[in-house]
């Protein structure tokens, strides 16, 4: 009988450490602890190791990790985050692999997303994918040529740092176009939407023709088949995809925007789904051959 690969998967933010372990494509364990944040660089490395320890009564194959930021992938450094301060450069492969004897592969956590949605979701039938998440900032995450692209230590795709409008992309299409231009959240809109409210249905009316014009950067840039949304804004889709799509519309190579597909995140945990992928695909599975 063919014994299950156990892979654990964690997905670093700077609130909160999920992790969970894939099994048969599924996972199982999932666990949550806080982020200590602002704490000195060796006390999160040491919640991080304890946290993946409380796992070990598993045979895990193998760890990996999300992070936001630019990662060198090869190493496993982590370099200047901006919500984890004492993070400015983290040799945290090294220091896991030698604490643990397990082997670590980590990346961008919006890699991570886009991964875990062309791996486990609907993207898996598109060659050239992006993934956005949309929360307090907005990242993005490339698949192309069946591939994930990362560019030099994970900088692809940092579209909230171009420039758009008065400011950048970030400021437009993360959760500070509700904070700084409409003084609201997302969430306390999407509820007003949600009954109908007509002020809270033209700030997200609003809000998808920004998400719009970022994509069809993004359609210039990189001609996806599929771009796949995620992150907490995601949950007002339906307030402001009509806006989203007729912006996308006006992309000028048809050829390209009209075979466009694009929905919602269908995967659970998708970032962590898209860890684990990360030793997947590292780690060679072992055959039995018949001589």
């Amino acid at each position: 009988m063919k014994k299950s690969r156990l892979i654990l998967g964690l997905d670093i933010g700077g609130t909160s450490i999920n992790a969970g372990l894939l099994k048969d494509g599924k996972l199982i364990e999932k666990k949550v602890i806080p982020t200590p944040s602002h704490a000195p660089q060796e006390v999160i490395l040491t919640t991080i190791a304890e946290f993946i320890a409380s796992y070990f009564s598993y045979d895990i194959e193998g760890i990996g990790i999300g992070i936001p930021g630019l990662i060198d992938s090869k190493n496993g450094i982590v370099y200047n985050l901006e919500n984890i301060p004492a993070f400015t450069k983290v040799a945290l492969k090294k220091y896991l692999e030698e604490k643990l004897n397990k082997p670590v592969f980590i990346n961008n956590d919006a890699n991570c997303f886009a991964l875990g949605e062309y791996k486990f979701g609907s993207a898996s039938k598109h060659n050239h994918v992006v993934g956005i998440t949309l929360g307090t900032g907005i990242g993005t995450g490339i698949i192309t040529n069946n591939s994930l692209y990362t560019g030099f230590i994970c900088g692809a795709g940092e579209w909230g740092g171009v420039p758009y409008m008065d400011s950048n992309f970030e400021n437009y299409c993360g959760s500070k176009f509700f904070s700084t231009f409409h003084e609201s959240s997302a969430k306390d809109l999407a509820e007003k939407a949600a009954k109908g409210d007509a002020k809270a249905l033209e700030i997200f009316k609003e809000y998808g023709m920004h998400l719009g014009n970022l994509i069809k950067y993004i359609l210039f840039t990189y001609a996806p088949e599929a771009v796949v949304i995620g992150g907490s804004i995601s949950k007002a889709y339906a307030y402001f995809s009509e806006s989203m799509y007729e912006t996308v519309n006006t992309f000028p190579y048809k050829s390209i925007s009209d075979h466009l597909e694009i929905f919602t995140s269908t995967v659970e945990d998708s970032a962590i789904m898209g860890a684990t992928a990360l030793v997947e695909e590292n780690i060679v599975p072992e055959v039995n051959i018949v001589k």
